[in-house]
């Protein structure tokens, strides 16, 4: 495990010292202390990224070029698969199985914006037909420039691969900030980007508090795009701070995600789906369908079964084998998804199941699947993000109170549907107000399709060509090309 920072194509110690603790949630042991950067640290980066954008030529490379760096980065985290994921397990919490999947995905993403980066060779510009024949004009796409990047802590190595991926495919640099609570694997990338021999100062990696070393990069006047994946309070003031200098901003948020079980659906595989799209990452998931509404004929036989399969998930260690849901991520998320469940209680609702420790697991942050039923529409349980393992189910009648209940909300990621009825599905689908809309099933998530939300839940796409775009500028470039004056102040060339 790395224990200092990746600054311009070196690994560095902070300039004034200081370190913070990497804590495996499984067990609540320190197993690593990790590099705190401070504002400096976060200068240098920047002025790394900087002189590799504007005076080095990272941008002026064909995607070709771009693209050889960007699968080697690919091939480098297939070759120590293993040992990435076993750091993931130990940093967040997750199960082994979750983790490959992130991993192998993560090592997929760097390859798709690979194959993007050489595509920008086959399409360096778009002609524009004008009205006037004395001039041509063509519009071409840029990089933006410096990128700072800051993540999250539920898909570390996959957040920092949506990021870092398509910036550098587009010709950026970047600097990544990971969560303060997983950063072993984003540093991991840097070593497997300094084997690929990946230009200096074109990624850079600094760990630290985000209050700090975050801040910092949302600051700097050298970086010209802020890339964030988080919370929306976290992500309003990012926004506030990058209109000083008017940085570009895409920002991919908070959610609190419907899923419409309509009359005619299978109840095995609604059972199913409400499941993965709720426990999948200790519902540590922006998405995570947390809002399920069922038709009401069907009602309680859905939660009858519910109930007796989430019973059968195997809690503990991620890196046990048969274990499906591990540890919340630390004591304080663990703690504020406890007061959430009490808070959800204190209003009215019923723990159908879960909502406690888990017998047997006196140290680790493990928490029971949990499942909430009679939830006040106005209650903080039923509105606002919980990211745990927590469900909340209520009964509808109608399809018209079905979408107008999924789209009473403030967010906007994802929603999702099940019925055997097709016609029925896209029209909800199309009803819903979100940016990601699954058709039954829930939680499954392409490189290539566009991935944010629509309201509160964030600005700009991520993954697929949209990625892509986030990381470039449209310039416009006319000329003149009549062999007549212009003649406006000019009216007439007198001979000599």
């Amino acid at each position: 495990m790395r224990s200092e920072l990746y600054i311009d194509g070196k690994w560095v110690s902070p300039v004034k010292g200081g370190t913070f603790d990497i804590i495996n949630p499984a067990t609540e042991e320190v197993i690593h202390k990790a590099a705190a950067a401070g504002a400096d640290d976060v200068d240098l980066a920047v002025k790394a990224a900087r002189r590799a954008f504007d005076t080095d030529g990272w941008p002026k490379l064909p995607g070709r070029e771009r693209a050889r760096y960007l699968r080697a980065i690919a091939n480098g985290i297939r070759a120590r698969q293993e040992e990435i994921v076993r750091l993931e397990v130990i940093d967040n919490g997750k199960p082994l199985p979750e983790a490959d999947w992130d991993v192998t995905d993560a090592a997929g993403c760097f390859d798709f914006y690979a194959d993007l980066a050489e595509q920008l060779d086959n399409n360096p510009e778009e002609p524009i037909t004008l009205a006037d024949a004395r001039f041509t004009s063509k519009a071409v796409k840029e990089p933006i420039g410096v990128a700072g990047a800051i993540i999250p802590w539920n898909y570390p190595l996959l957040m920092a691969a949506w990021k870092v991926a398509p910036a550098l495919a587009a010709g950026c640099t970047v600097v990544l900030k990971p969560a303060e609570l997983t950063s072993l694997t984003a540093l991991e990338l840097a070593a497997v980007a300094d084997e690929a021999k990946l230009p200096a100062g074109v990624l850079n990696i600094v760990t630290g508090a985000g209050s700090v070393a975050g801040q910092a990069i949302i600051d700097h006047k050298g970086v010209d795009k802020l890339a964030f994946t988080g919370s929306g309070p976290v992500g309003s003031k990012i926004m506030a701070a990058a209109a000083r200098d008017i940085k570009r901003v895409s920002l991919e948020l908070g959610g609190k995600s419907p899923f419409v079980v309509f009359d005619d659906a299978d109840i095995e595989k609604a059972v199913e789906w409400i499941m993965f799209g709720i426990f999948w990452n200790q519902g540590q998931v922006c998405s995570a369908t947390s809002r399920v509404l069922v038709q009401e004929r069907i009602y309680d036989n859905l939660m009858a079964r519910l109930v007796e399969e989430t019973k059968k998930i195997t809690i503990g260690n991620g890196l046990d084998d048969g274990v499906l849901l591990g540890p919340l991520v630390s004591k304080r998320q663990y703690e504020q998804v406890l007061a959430a469940i009490e808070a959800a209680r204190a209003a009215g609702a019923t723990v159908a199941y879960g909502g406690q420790r888990p017998e047997g697991f006196e140290k680790g942050y493990y928490l029971q699947p949990t499942i909430l039923t009679d939830v006040p529409l106005e209650s903080d349980a039923w509105r606002e993000e919980i990211f745990g393992p927590v469900v909340c189910v209520r009964p509808f009648s109608t399809e018209e109170e079905a979408i107008e209940l999924a789209n009473d909300s403030r967010y906007g990621l994802a929603a999702a549907v099940m019925s055997q009825d097709d016609v029925r599905a896209e029209r909800v689908a199309a009803a819903f107000r979100a940016g990601i809309v699954w058709i039954n099933c829930s939680q499954p998530t392409f490189t290539e399709a566009p991935w944010g939300g629509y309201k509160e839940s964030g600005i700009g796409r991520e993954l697929g060509r949209w990625g892509l775009e986030n990381y470039l500028e449209t310039k416009q470039i006319t000329k003149y090309v009549s062999e007549d004056p212009w003649g406006w102040y000019i009216k007439s060339t007198e001979k000599a």
